[in-house]
């Protein structure tokens, strides 16, 4: 019998990324063969999944290029990988969503708890740039173009399959994200059936650039969320 980080690893391995975009859009894999980030990531989930144990999800967005885009692994940084994980990556990057999540997580009872019972993923499991007007690269959501969105549509409906298949329990999903990302997964989720049930929360991201004043309020909030 596999253990939940082999079927992770697998799932990571063999995303595929090679469907035509919209001109201007690129496309990011960290889970690319012979990327670094692909032998981090594996790493990470041998380190906290190897269990046959079925887990929570949680959706976000898509990769972003400092966090997951970088490092493979949902809403973790180089910092927070080293610093909460013990895992060290050859670069160093800060994404303000993982540290809100990881104070999340340590609220939660650390990484090992954490990890235990809930899995992160996304609705888009690969993420996005493009260049802005001063010619820089900045990360573009699965929904910032409907051309981008249809797109990428049936790579989202199978990767969301495939989490599922990880041992996923479907009870009950989070979403990060209670504005586009939850509409979308609502709308999705009433012709598929994918869950019973969507728990929307702020994103961390939000949380951090807008709320830092009242970030153990959502920090509670989450908590009573992941644990009801």
């Amino acid at each position: 019998m596999t253990t939940f980080a082999q079927r992770v690893i697998e799932f990571n391995h063999s995303l595929d990324a090679s469907m035509p975009l919209p001109e201007g859009i690129r496309m990011m894999n960290p889970y690319s063969e012979g990327n670094a980030s692909r032998a981090i990531s594996d790493q990470f989930y041998r380190k906290y999944y190897s269990d046959d144990e079925p887990r929570k999800l949680i959706l976000g967005i898509n990769p972003g290029r400092l966090g997951a885009g970088a490092t493979g692994i949902p809403f973790t940084d180089s910092k927070r990988l080293a610093e909460a994980c013990g895992i060290e990556a050859p670069f160093v990057l800060h994404e303000p969503s993982s540290v809100f999540v990881y104070d999340v997580i340590a609220a939660y009872g650390g990484v090992e708890a954490f990890y235990r019972d809930i899995f992160i993923g996304a609705v888009c499991p690969l993420g996005f740039t493009k260049l802005n007007a001063k010619g820089r690269e900045v990360n573009y959501n699965y929904y910032d173009s409907k051309a981008l969105t249809d797109a990428v549509m049936p790579f989202i409906l199978k990767a969301l399959r495939d989490q599922i298949a990880l041992g996923i329990c479907t009870k009950r999903v989070f979403v990060f994200g209670n504005g586009k990302n939850y509409d979308f997964l609502c709308k999705l989720n009433t012709e598929y059936g994918f869950f019973d049930d969507i728990v929307p929360l702020e994103h961390p991201r939000y949380v951090m650039q807008y709320k830092s004043k009242q970030k153990a309020f959502y920090i509670d909030k989450y908590l009573q969320a992941f644990k009801a």
